[in-house]
């Protein structure tokens, strides 16, 4: 293959060979999916239909929940398929998709956990100021400056990738199409262009990191200096789940993209791969609500409307 405009369709990573094993991973993936699917779905309503939750900091995480549910059904739903078809094929727009909407939305959501912790940082450190520098127009400026710089990251990259001579096959060693692994097929010179557009890149993405560094630097120092226990545990509470989020993102995400390929194995590519693309959709739902009160409160107003509701039907239809 001399270009990659003669790449037709590329070949996703097999997990085994065995077909009980195949399906096994396919109920697994489901499984994963529709936890995410469900436990992002329920924020979105429960902060669409309570007005005591429109806050900005449930607006950000409504936007999360955006993120993650958008992320998870990028991937999931074709690893899914080809273990339950037993297959590995993915056309070249449909990879192109992937890479695209995957860097669009991880991006996206890694400059609004940045945005969420400038939220904690005024909500703790500068209380009396909340309303003023927190707005509701700032935040919408805020939540679409995320949106955007995901986009043209996304942008950048897709066509810079998708641009580059394919000389090593169209085996991607990924269940889904991943940008490092892509440049794994490329001509042996023609790739350092990408790599040195992604460590330029990490630039920014290392300034919105400090930032999150030391804002909560800043939260924990404010923190410790209330004097009720209960309301330094309260405090705590709510800085919790983002760093929790944020570690896991960073970590995960940060390595995949930037390792060097000397310590590069399918393996850790795998595991690395699920962490930051598939662990955070399911898990993000059940760390934030877990930790809110008003979360909760309203999930379980929503899930008593819903029973009250379904036992109505039930009534009339009978």
């Amino acid at each position: 293959m001399s270009n990659g405009s003669s790449v037709t369709g590329f070949l996703l990573l097999v997990f085994t060979d065995t077909r009980e094993l195949q399906l096994l991973h396919f109920w697994l993936f489901l499984c994963i999916y529709v936890a995410a699917l469900l436990g992002n779905s329920l924020i979105i309503t429960a902060i669409a239909c309570d007005h005591r939750l429109h806050t900005p900091m449930c607006f950000f995480l409504l936007n999360l929940s955006l993120f993650d549910l958008g992320s998870v059904s990028i991937t999931v739903p074709k690893a899914m398929a080809n273990s339950l078809w037993d297959t590995r094929a993915i056309t070249f727009w449909g990879c192109t998709a992937q890479v695209f909407w995957l860097f669009f939305l991880v991006i996206a959501e890694y400059c609004l956990l940045t945005v969420m912790a400038y939220d904690r940082y005024v909500a703790i450190c500068k209380p009396l100021h909340y309303g003023t520098l927190l707005g509701s127009r700032a935040c919408v400026h805020m939540a679409a400056a995320a949106w955007g710089s995901g986009f043209l990251y996304a942008v950048l990259h897709t066509a810079n990738t998708f641009a580059l001579p394919l000389c090593h096959g169209n085996a991607v060693d990924q269940f889904f199409c991943e940008i490092p692994q892509i440049l794994k097929l490329s001509c042996s010179d023609s790739y350092l262009r990408e790599v040195g557009l992604l460590s330029f890149s990490a630039f920014p993405f290392l300034g919105c990191f400090v930032f999150i560094v030391l804002s909560y630097v800043q939260i924990f120092r404010a923190v410790l200096r209330i004097p009720s226990e209960q309301s330094r545990h309260k405090a705590f509470s709510t800085c919790v789940p983002h760093l929790a989020v944020v570690s896991l993102l960073v970590s995960t995400g940060g390595f995949s993209y930037l390792k060097p390929p000397s310590i590069s194995s399918p393996s850790l590519d795998l595991v690395l791969a699920v962490l930051y693309s598939v662990v955070p959709p399911a898990l993000n739902p059940f760390i934030y609500s877990l930790r809110n009160q008003e979360l909760k409160d309203a999930l379980r107003k929503l899930n008593k409307h819903f029973f009250s509701s379904h036992r109505l039907c039930t009534f009339l239809c009978k």
